[in-house]
């Protein structure tokens, strides 16, 4: 009897063990299925993964830098300087936005490009500069990024905010994140006020160098007949018109003068560098760019090594 009952013991102590480990093995099944469905949605520079739920003071920004198929050069010197460039307590995710590819080199180049950096968003669109390129770029993003009733990634919205930002334009962007912090994550319509005499954010329009909406918006933007209606015009204006008939961006903010024109040649859209800068625009040569990054310091954390030497 003592031997029976040691045997029926073993055995439900056996199937017990069975169980838990089956427990185990769905648990870490549905968990990789996540991690799955998370890793095709990844959308930062250096591939890491957004947490599956945020926290409830993290930023996520998604910067789209609209610019042409063929302007390789620029994108991977663009890779370089935000590439280097860390946000504490944010996410902020820099991507590359054009419309279809036409030649076969950019079919083999960009695929590559998408391959090593998967930094790229290629748009349904035929290549313009003020006929609804502005428009197909937010009005895509929630078909793009939206996964379910969860989110992007298990976290809704995908993005707080969506900047278009010029690809002559230098975006500081740990200054944008603080710049951001204080404000609304709904309603919210953020740039540099046109005219550049004008300080008031509700009078006209957001300067094309960089503007910024939050989710909302891009939602409206997607499902609202009103932009539909009105694509061709100087892109920056046009989009000021549409808030303006949809009643949208009822806050707003002024980021003026964090964000200006490089100081040269002088006009009233531009002053000097200076250290609270979120956005330096029209940065048209290389010598430009050298000043504006030799004035930030941008190297300051390049480590010694035997390796190199740079006086």
């Amino acid at each position: 009897m003592a031997k029976s009952e040691k045997g029926r013991r073993f055995i439900v102590s056996s199937f017990l063990f069975i169980a838990f480990l089956c427990t185990i093995a769905s648990i870490n099944k549905i968990r990789f299925g996540h991690l799955l469905r998370f890793s095709k949605c990844a959308l930062s520079l250096d591939n890491s993964p957004l947490p599956m739920h945020s926290s409830a003071d993290e930023i996520r920004v998604l910067l789209g830098i609209l610019t042409l198929p063929d302007q390789y050069n620029r994108r991977h010197f663009l890779r370089l300087i935000y590439g280097t460039q860390s946000v504490a307590g944010a996410r902020v995710d820099v991507k590359f936005v054009f419309c279809n590819l036409t030649k076969k080199d950019q079919k083999v180049l960009v695929a590559l490009e998408i391959m090593r950096y998967d930094d790229i968003i290629i748009l349904n669109c035929t290549e313009n500069m003020n006929r609804g390129k502005t428009y197909s770029f937010f009005s895509s993003l929630p078909d793009m990024l939206n996964d379910g009733p969860d989110g992007f990634g298990g976290s809704y919205p995908p993005y707080h905010y969506v900047m278009k930002g010029d690809d002559d334009a230098y975006f500081r962007l740990d200054n944008l994140v603080e710049s951001l912090r204080p404000l609304p994550r709904e309603d919210l319509y953020y740039g540099y006020t046109i005219p550049c005499d004008s300080m008031d954010p509700y009078g006209h329009y957001m300067s094309g160098m960089g503007y910024l909406i939050s989710w909302d918006i891009v939602e409206w933007l997607k499902d609202s007949d009103i932009p539909k209606k009105h694509l061709e015009g100087p892109e920056d204006k046009v989009f000021g018109d549409w808030m303006k008939e949809g009643q949208r961006g009822k806050n707003r903010h002024n980021a003026k003068w964090s964000m200006y024109n490089y100081p040269e040649p002088p006009t009233k859209c531009t002053h000097e560098l200076w250290p609270n800068t979120v956005a330096v625009h029209l940065l048209k040569t290389q010598e430009k760019w050298i000043q504006t990054l030799k004035y930030f310091n941008v190297t300051q954390d390049l480590k010694p090594s035997k390796l190199y030497h740079i006086p």
